[in-house]
């Protein structure tokens, strides 16, 4: 495939949906909210303690839904129930979707971007995300911070193709400094083997990006200024909290 000409690099990705004061996150309504304006979807997948695939970007249940725990001690069953928060921190109606729920609401109508969230050894994980892929009729690629994750998707799946997720990290992001550098400095590409890039825009441009020669997305973009400041060094970004202008 020809990724610079592919919706990969043609149009904004909207970043856990396209989601607003009344629309949380990577909730259902932003999912079907991006799907009305055209927009690719970003989404992030987490394994629950009985093997299900929910998605939610964080590993704790706090900062989304005010609840203490972590998203991995717990059932799919009592996550359903789980109700997002607002902006605002009022409850919302749309509570914490299954990774089987997203792909039927999405249903092919936008590509979507799928960020696996997997700080553990690579494989059933993994595994079960490309069962569910194959029986999905609709436009997809992986991304991830692991690139042993990825390595799992371009030995078993090498159709899918895969994202190397990476910035310019700070402690409190990821420990340890070896591993930081490694990822920083794309040296683990040699693992994942990408074909694409996604970079945090306030890390762009630099020398690792460029020497990689692969298309380049930039993530988290949340300003026309900011777009405007990062077009010249990615090939496409994703974007909340603003509608980017052409």
């Amino acid at each position: 495939m020809d990724i610079k000409n592919s919706w990969l690099c043609t149009r904004p990705v909207a970043h856990r949906g396209l989601h607003n004061s009344e629309l949380p996150e990577n909730s259902l309504g932003a999912f079907e909210h991006a799907i009305k304006e055209g927009y690719p979807i970003e989404i992030d997948l987490r394994v629950t303690d009985d093997g299900e695939i929910v998605v939610f970007h964080d590993d704790k249940l706090t900062r989304m839904t005010n609840q203490d725990g972590y998203v991995c001690n717990y059932d799919a069953a009592t996550l359903k129930g789980t109700h997002l928060l607002k902006s605002d921190g009022k409850r919302s109606d749309y509570t914490i979707p299954t990774f089987e729920e997203v792909l039927t609401t999405v249903n092919g109508q936008v590509p979507l971007l799928i960020e696996v969230k997997n700080s553990s050894k690579a494989g059933a994980f993994e595994s079960k995300i490309i069962n569910m892929l194959h029986a999905y009729n609709g436009e997809y690629a992986v991304q991830s911070f692991n690139p042993y994750s990825l390595e799992y998707f371009k030995e078993n799946a090498e159709e899918i193709l895969r994202s190397q997720l990476s910035c310019f990290f700070c402690k409190s992001e990821l420990s340890g400094f070896f591993r930081r550098n490694l990822l920083k400095k794309l040296k683990l590409n040699k693992v994942s083997k990408p074909d694409f890039v996604a970079y945090r825009f306030s890390d762009l441009p630099n020398k690792f990006v460029t020497k990689c020669n692969l298309p380049v997305l930039a993530w988290v973009v949340k300003s026309n200024a900011d777009y405007e400041s990062v077009k010249p060094h990615c090939d496409n970004i994703i974007f909340e909290k603003f509608v980017p202008q052409k």
